[in-house]
């Protein structure tokens, strides 16, 4: 497994790494903050950053890039203020495996720490969803 993160920061990521045993699955992951970190790392098309066509092009750059099985990625809008014409609390959480690249659209609220908080928290479910769908 493995992590492309923007809007969260790295919380999956840390979530993972402390779960039992991460060392024998969890690969590894990038924090993709920056645009241009996006586009010339994880090879997200030049373009809106917050949509779903950039959650699945990290998805599957950072399994690419660590040669994981599944990766999750979150892109979003924590606020203050709009991003790119979507409001505030816009989340796009890809998760990327052997059946192909899934993408959900969230409209979540509250203050920048909540919606991270509760980013991260779908990004873990969808990923551990996925990864039993498959299995």
């Amino acid at each position: 497994m493995a992590v492309a993160e923007s809007l969260t920061g790295g919380r999956v990521a840390s979530e993972l790494a402390a779960a039992p045993h991460a060392s024998s699955w969890f690969r590894g992951g990038v924090v993709a903050y920056a645009n241009e970190v996006k586009y010339g790392v994880l090879g997200v098309p030049v373009g809106p950053v917050i949509s779903d066509t950039c959650a699945q092009a990290m998805a599957a750059g950072v399994a690419r890039l660590t040669a994981a099985d599944y990766a999750v990625a979150v892109t979003g809008v924590g606020g203050p203020d709009e991003q790119e014409g979507q409001p505030v609390g816009t989340v796009f959480i890809a998760v990327y495996g052997p059946a192909g690249n899934r993408v959900k659209h969230y409209r979540l609220s509250g203050e920048p720490e909540e919606v991270v908080a509760q980013a991260a928290a779908h990004a873990l479910h969808l990923l551990n969803r996925r990864a039993g769908d498959d299995a």
